[in-house]
C-alpha cells in the first residue's frame, strides 16, 4: 500500500486497546480512518482476505475502508492510532505488517507520549503519531535485503553517544559476531566499526555546523568523549578541526571574511563555540 507523510496526520483517536477477555474475534471497519497498531502479544490478522500472524513487536499500518477480522488468543492489549493521512508528500511504499525489530521501544515511547498528550495538547499528540508513522515507513527500508542488518543499524543510530562494539551490536540483532561481519560487509560495503565512524562524524558535521553546543559536548554526543581522539578524528574524516568548521559556519552565517587559521594543537578542549 501506498502513504504520504508530507504533512502531520488528524489524528482522531489514539489510545491502548485491550481485547480477547470477552470475545475471542473482533471484525470492524473504519471507511475513512487509517489504523496504526504497534502489538504486544500473538493473534492473528484478516485484511482483505488475507491472513497476517501478529507477534509482540510487530507493526501494522491499515488503510481505510478495509474490513479487519482479529482473532486472539486471550486478553491482548494493543497500543493504536487512528487517523487521516495529508495526501501531499512523496508516496512511500509500506507493508501492512512489519516485525519493528529494535525499533519496538521507540515506537512505544512514542504512541504512549501521544495517549499521554492527546487530551490536552492533541497537536502534540499529532507529532508523536508523526514521528511514530515515519519510523514505521522506514522500517522496510532500514531492514534491507537481511532483516538483522536494519535491527543492527537501528541499535547503532539509537546508541551513537554510547560505547558500541560489534558483539553487543550483534546480540542486539540476534545473530553472532562473525555472522553480523559478514553480512554487513556484503549489504553496506562497509565494516561495523567503519560504519560506526562515518556516522558519528557525520552527525559531529551536523552539531559543528549547525547547533551552538560547545566542542566538547558535541564530541560526547557522538561517542568520542576524548577531545584529543575528537580532533583527530574530524581532521582525517573532515579535514578540518572542530574548531575551524565551526568558525567556518560562523564565517558563513556573517557574510563572508577570512578563512580560519586552522589549529596546530591536537586538543579542542578550550575551544569556545
Amino acid at each position: 500500500m501506498t502513504l504520504r507523510l508530507g504533512e502531520p496526520p488528524v489524528v482522531v483517536n489514539v489510545g491502548v486497546g485491550v481485547h480477547g477477555v470477552s470475545n475471542r474475534r473482533d471484525v470492524f471497519l473504519l471507511p475513512d480512518l487509517w489504523q496504526l497498531h504497534l502489538y504486544g502479544y500473538t493473534a492473528r490478522l484478516t485484511v482483505g482476505g488475507t491472513t497476517q500472524a501478529i507477534r509482540p513487536g510487530h507493526v501494522s499500518l491499515i488503510p481505510p475502508g478495509e474490513r479487519v477480522s482479529y482473532l486472539y488468543n486471550g486478553r491482548s492489549e494493543h497500543l493504536y492510532a487512528h487517523l487521516r493521512l495529508p495526501d501531499r508528500g512523496p508516496e512511500r511504499t509500506v507493508p501492512l505488517m512489519q516485525d519493528a525489530g529494535a525499533e519496538t521501544p521507540l515506537l512505544g515511547s512514542l504512541l504512549r507520549q501521544a495517549v499521554a498528550v492527546a487530551p490536552a495538547t492533541p497537536v502534540m499528540a499529532a507529532a508523536e503519531v508523526w514521528a511514530a508513522l515515519w519510523r514505521v515507513a522506514h522500517l522496510a527500508e532500514a531492514a534491507g535485503p537481511h532483516a538483522a542488518v536494519g535491527a543492527a543499524i537501528a541499535h547503532i543510530e539509537s546508541n551513537l553517544a554510547e560505547p558500541l562494539s560489534v558483539p553487543a551490536i550483534a546480540r542486539a540483532a540476534g545473530i553472532s559476531h562473525n555472522h553480523l561481519t559478514r553480512l554487513f560487509r556484503a549489504e553496506i560495503g562497509d565494516t561495523v566499526v567503519g560504519y560506526i565512524r562515518r556516522r558519528r562524524l557525520e552527525q559531529a558535521l551536523h552539531l559543528l555546523r549547525e547547533s551552538t553546543l560547545p566542542i566538547p559536548a558535541v564530541a560526547a554526543a557522538v561517542g568520542i568523549a576524548d577531545l584529543q581522539a575528537f580532533n583527530k578524528a574530524c581532521r582525517r574524516e573532515l579535514g578540518a578541526s572542530p574548531r575551524a568548521i565551526r568558525s567556518r559556519r560562523t564565517e558563513a552565517a556573517h557574510g563572508g571574511g577570512p578563512p580560519p587559521r586552522e589549529e596546530t594543537g591536537p586538543d579542542e578542549g578550550s575551544a569556545k563555540p
